[in-house]
């Protein structure tokens, strides 16, 4: 049956695969996230709580979004386990470092799903992939602003209040 299955479709196992990875990778950060958002709002930073919780729920937005298509075009799309969701961070910085990180991380993980797209000559996950590359320019210039907050404004005396106070503001303005 599973050979009559993979017949209906033009998904190839190597892109079913990493599109499964990319699955995951997108399951994992919304983990991250919502770990980071739990850490900021114990440590009284509400604004940057409320970000996390956001990009929380947009990166599971991403996974769904795979998750559908990957069914959709006949493949199989797997439900991730995360494990390891680190839950302590030594500084309010390192959570934004942490977050561009991850970001960058997801681009280039992105960037080779589409590569391999491009070897196994699937034009049609191609263009659904052109969405994900624009989202994660977004969501890049977004944590870069973040970070650089802190290098702007400092965290002396009430610098992290006010970091704090100027995250929500941050968005991505499109040319």
């Amino acid at each position: 049956m599973k050979d009559l299955i993979r017949l209906n479709t033009s998904l190839t196992e190597k892109v079913e695969s990493q599109l499964n990875e990319q699955i995951r990778i997108e399951a994992a950060s919304s983990s991250h996230y919502l770990a980071m958002a739990s850490w900021c709002e114990v440590n009284g930073f509400e604004n940057s709580a409320e970000y996390f919780y956001k990009q929380s729920d947009e990166e599971r937005a991403h996974m769904l979004k795979i998750f559908k298509y990957v069914n959709d075009v006949g493949g199989h799309a797997v439900s991730p386990t995360i494990t390891e969701v680190r839950q302590d961070y030594g500084s309010f910085k390192e959570i934004f470092e942490v977050a561009l990180e991850n970001e960058i991380a997801v681009s280039k993980s992105i960037n080779n799903l589409v590569d391999v797209c491009y070897k196994e000559k699937d034009h049609s996950t191609i263009n659904f992939l052109q969405w994900f590359l624009e989202e994660q320019r977004e969501e890049e210039y977004v944590a870069r602003r973040c970070l650089e907050l802190f290098d702007v404004i400092g965290e002396e005396t009430q610098g992290r209040y006010m970091i704090d106070r100027e995250i929500p503001k941050i968005t991505y303005r499109e040319e």
